[in-house]
């Protein structure tokens, strides 16, 4: 079954090539860049185009703050708990890595 929309769009994609909205495109005539992951180009083109990042990354930022937190602290008390929120920093990177990469 088509989609109820699909002459409504097929329409508006005619108009447009006969208005030349399609006419000099950035890139036009050139071969479509090759990409490491094609299942995944799409998400990333978006993520990168509005400035999101992968949750693992997010928390890899946040893992390296606390590595340099556990060098700069001197009461052991503190340390033994940065130590486990490390833990489990790596624990939650490779949850988000796992999900990122399926």
């Amino acid at each position: 079954m088509d989609h109820p929309l699909l002459d409504l769009i097929s329409a508006k994609i005619a108009e447009a090539e006969r208005n030349g909205d399609f006419d000099n495109l950035p890139g036009a005539g050139k071969p479509l860049p090759r990409v490491d992951d094609p299942e995944n180009a799409l998400l990333r083109r978006v993520m990168e185009e509005n400035h999101a990042e992968p949750e693992f990354v997010t928390l890899s930022r946040k893992l390296k703050d606390l590595r340099a937190e556990l060098a700069a602290e001197g009461n052991p008390d503190r340390r033994m708990e940065i130590m486990k929120e490390m833990s489990m920093m790596d624990a939650r990177i490779a949850m988000a890595r796992k999900g990122w990469t399926g």
